[in-house]
């Protein structure tokens, strides 16, 4: 399901050329499938949010891009520097960059940068048939921006809050023969709503396509970047944020580290292939490979919120509390493949087949240095200059040292079945091989067989009942604090729903899921470090979703959605930890012609997400409220963007472990765009 109409331009430069297509919401087709499918032909739930769609609504992250998408919470824990959070279906999806994973381990890389993609993918429910380790919650595709051999190009300057300067450029076209270039980039000097905490970032993506033949693309994409900032997260403790503490309430934007040492700095290179032949109408070879080199430098401090959460302070007059110092030098190196084929034939005159089967390879090694310190201070009067820095390097307690590298080898066969243009089924089948083995320890090896049956069929006219049941399989890298491998996670889904599709201007979904899931980590509550993990039993998520978008007269759009989750570790009868039961969103634009090759776009949205608990502490529900104002003439165009506009104050989640973290303050930003 797209939730936009989409508006492409033909971009030559003159006004002519630069006539506006709709795309509606059949036509719109993804890539989650691994053929080019559209989603009134897919049994299960997949959203496309389109890059003319998230940069309306003001998405500086990733995770910004997922705020208006059906069952989906979108930076779970606030608006987080170090990664791309959210959970789908009270469980954190995998993420993946045109087909393949790109993440693995946590602080071992920097976030993506929206700019860089056409177009995000989220697909709800298990999809490890075609994608191998994948959440059981579902996975976000993101589609990088690849050459086009139309001319077509943009610049623009931005400034907007916590003193935000950016530069960002998109330009593409012919340049020779058979061959198109592609150019992208972002450099950024901003801070951010905590204090001492910058976000500074320097993109840039090239990309060539290669056509050697009509029916050869060869694509090669190479990706820099390099951030240099912190962690937004502050972990600040419960008594003094949700509870009241007599010296009054901790500022939303205290920071309680050491200026200058704290940090989250990394640099990130990727390289990418994607080569794809079409041997015949029916026959197309697909294959492509990625190779990452990651590292990350993570110092940080937080509060000892962990020993005493009901009163972790130190001193009666509730102002002393410990304080940890954590740092660590992570690298990751990855590599990944998947190659295929896609036949397509008929086996009558009503029933078409397209059968996909391939073979995809990943390894990976994530090695971490780290160490620890612990000092006291006075929360409500931290005095910076007192804190060590620690020579500029790691802590000296408690050193430690992780190494884990995974092997993953997957074989997979799909067949789509069309009856009558009306019907299709969906069957599929996978085996993966995947081995674990950290430095010192024992080799872990798994071997999963995951399937996927389907089925969706337009019964009248615009009206689509499906039927699905997919599993997941979900190797998972790091240790637990006993200090074993984590064991891969099991996961298998049950989905019914209907896909609503009156004309070409609206797409309702409704469907309803009940999820089970094993081998689940948690936070393991026999160890002080918040950082711990054991894994669990088993898990259940079960809910429904309704999801909407329609474009109506007048150039108006309009995206609506709502979704119930409850999702518990078996046998608690407790809501997972920050997985609020409750999420709803609104949003709407609406496109002015003024005359003289002037228009304006006008737009808000509202964002609310319910109540959530962690054991007994309960996290207050919030409602955002988000507005874009958008003007075009001829080649420029001059925008603002507004999210939480009424600068709501709240807190994305506050744990029973001790500690909140700060919701997204007001950010607003204005932005220049010459258009060529």
């Amino acid at each position: 399901m797209s939730l936009t109409p989409l508006l492409a331009h033909a971009a030559d430069g003159s006004k002519e050329a630069r006539e506006e297509i709709l795309v509606t919401a059949d036509q719109i087709k993804h890539t989650a499938s691994k053929i080019d499918t559209p989603p009134l032909e897919t049994p299960q739930p997949v959203t496309i949010v389109t890059d003319d769609t998230f940069i309306a609504q003001g998405a500086v992250s990733v995770a910004d891009t997922l705020r208006y998408v059906a069952g989906v919470k979108a930076n779970s824990y606030g608006p987080d520097s170090r990664v791309d959070g959210s959970f789908i279906r009270g469980v954190s999806p995998l993420q993946f960059r045109d087909g393949m994973r790109d993440l693995f381990s946590y602080y071992a890389t920097i976030r993506s940068d929206p700019y860089n993609f056409s177009q995000i993918e989220v697909v709800r429910g298990p999809a490890s048939v075609l994608f191998g380790a994948s959440s059981i919650g579902g996975l976000i595709n993101m589609v990088s921006k690849t050459p086009s051999f139309e001319p077509a190009g943009e610049v623009s300057i931005r400034y907007g809050s916590f003193d935000s300067k950016e530069v960002l450029a998109d330009v593409t076209g012919k340049l020779t023969d058979g061959l198109a270039g592609r150019f992208v980039a972002r450099f950024r000097d901003a801070d951010t709503q905590t204090d001492y905490v910058p976000d500074d970032r320097v993109f840039f993506s090239g990309s060539l396509l290669w056509q050697p033949t009509e029916n050869t693309d060869i694509t090669l994409i190479g990706m820099y970047q390099e951030d240099d900032g912190g962690s937004t997260s502050q972990f600040l403790p419960l008594v003094g944020t949700l509870y009241p503490n007599p010296n009054g309430k901790l500022a939303n934007s205290l920071f309680i580290g050491k200026p200058g040492w704290d940090r989250y700095d990394g640099r990130l290179l990727q390289g990418t292939v994607l080569v794809q032949h079409r041997v015949s109408d029916n026959v197309k070879l697909n294959a492509k490979a990625r190779y990452i080199d990651s590292d990350v430098t993570y110092f940080t401090h937080y509060p000892d919120s962990y020993s005493n959460p009901a009163n972790p302070y130190l001193d009666p007059a509730q102002r002393l509390i410990g304080l940890y110092a954590d740092g660590s030098y992570a690298r990751m190196n990855v590599f990944s493949s998947d190659n295929n084929v896609q036949v397509d034939f008929n086996t009558s005159d009503v029933i078409r087949h397209s059968v996909i089967a391939g073979v995809d390879y990943s390894w990976n090694r994530v090695r971490k240095e780290g160490g620890f310190a612990y000092e006291i201070i006075d929360i409500y009067n931290i005095d910076y200059d007192a804190l060590s820095d620690f020579g500029g390097g790691l802590p000296p307690l408690s050193p430690s040292m992780e190494d884990v590298a995974q092997k993953q080898l997957g074989f997979y066969i799909q067949d789509q079945i069309r009856f009558h243009d009306r019907v299709s089924l969906v069957l599929g089948a996978r085996r993966d091989h995947t081995r674990a083995l950290s430095a010192g320890g024992t080799p872990e090896k798994a071997n999963a067989t995951s399937l996927r049956a389907g089925v969706i069929a337009e019964i009248l006219p615009g009206l689509s009942p499906f039927f699905s049941y997919t599993e997941s399989f979900e190797p998972i890298s790091g240790t637990a604090s006993d200090g074993n491998p984590f064991k891969p996670k099991r996961g298998r889904q049950l989905e019914a729903g209907i896909k609503i599709h009156p004309d070409e201007y609206t797409m309702v979904t409704a469907t309803t899921y009940r999820i089970k899931e094993s081998n689940r980590p948690v936070d393991d509550p026999s160890t002080p470090d918040p950082f711990d993990q054991m894994q669990a039993g088993s898990l259940t998520s079960k809910g429904f979703e309704i999801e909407a978008s329609r474009a109506l007269p007048g150039n108006f759009d309009i995206i609506a959605n709502y979704s119930y989750n409850k999702a518990q570790i078996d046998g608690t009868n407790t809501q997972l930890d920050n997985v609020p039961k409750h999420l709803a969103s609104l949003w709407g634009t609406k496109t002015i012609e003024l005359g003289n090759d002037l228009s304006l776009r006008i737009g808000g949205g509202v964002r609310y997400a319910g109540a959530n608990w962690s054991g007994t502490v309960r996290t207050p529900s919030y409602t955002l409220v988000d507005a874009l104002a958008e003007l075009t003439w001829n080649h420029w165009v001059f925008s603002v963007n507004a999210n939480n506009l009424l600068n709501k104050k709240h807190y994305s989640a506050c744990l029973s472990r001790g500690d909140c973290f700060m919701g997204e303050e007001r950010r607003i930003f204005g932005t220049v765009t010459y258009r060529f």
